[in-house]
């Protein structure tokens, strides 16, 4: 059984969508603890009704940015954490997080990588730029986390079209429902299954029942 943490910031849908695969079955494995960088979030609570072990860390609360990553190191060592999931976190951690877990950290971003990426690309912000760009298709990326954002092996990638009339707040619910809820879960699963391996930077994901 797989050891999954978790870093959120906020209402944690794609935390629910990961929690509920645990449940069903789908992904192998467990979560064993729920880190928010607020503890207003909501995802906490989440976590709480499913009986997941929850901590807040904020950032305010460490020296620095480097001392705030090495305390979250810390705790998802001491709970023998063998992936990590960043599920709608908005704290950019020291390059010092991503060093210490490998290939082993995954983000959810809310377009197709290398489009709408990297720092100031998140929230509305992506799907405002989309907008803005007038692209005709647009999507989600799971991904490695390295140290920089935005930046690590594509594990998957799934397309949404766009639509003429589409405000930057439908396009987010677009992309979350057709794209983010579908392939972060299935990322995790391929993980947990031990189907992924990085080769130069580029993900391959060995051959089996992908459904």
């Amino acid at each position: 059984m797989l050891r999954i943490g978790a870093l959120v910031s906020g209402g944690g849908t794609n935390l629910q969508k990961i929690i509920d695969s645990v449940n069903s079955g789908d992904i192998k494995g467990e979560i064993v603890s729920v880190v928010s960088s607020s503890p207003n979030a909501y995802a906490l609570e989440r976590a709480k009704k499913n009986n997941i072990e929850t901590s807040v860390l904020r950032l305010r609360d460490f020296g620095s940015r480097r001392e705030y990553s090495e305390a979250l190191i810390k705790h998802f060592r001491e709970r023998n954490v063998e992936l990590i999931v960043l599920a709608g976190f908005m704290i950019i951690l020291d390059p010092v997080f991503a060093d210490a877990f490998p290939n082993r950290i995954m983000n959810i971003h809310p377009a197709l990588i290398p489009s709408f990426c990297g720092e100031g690309f998140y929230g509305l912000h992506v799907h405002e730029a989309a907008l803005a760009k007038g692209v005709k298709v647009t999507g989600a990326t799971v991904h490695f986390v390295d140290g920089k954002a935005d930046n690590g092996p594509i594990i998957m990638q799934k397309a949404v079209e766009v639509m003429d009339d589409d405000t930057p707040e439908s396009l987010q619910k677009r992309v979350m429902e057709q794209a983010e809820w579908i392939i972060f879960p299935k990322a995790i699963s391929l993980f947990a299954e031990g189907r992924i391996k990085v080769y130069e930077n580029k993900v391959k994901i060995l051959k089996g029942d992908l459904k």
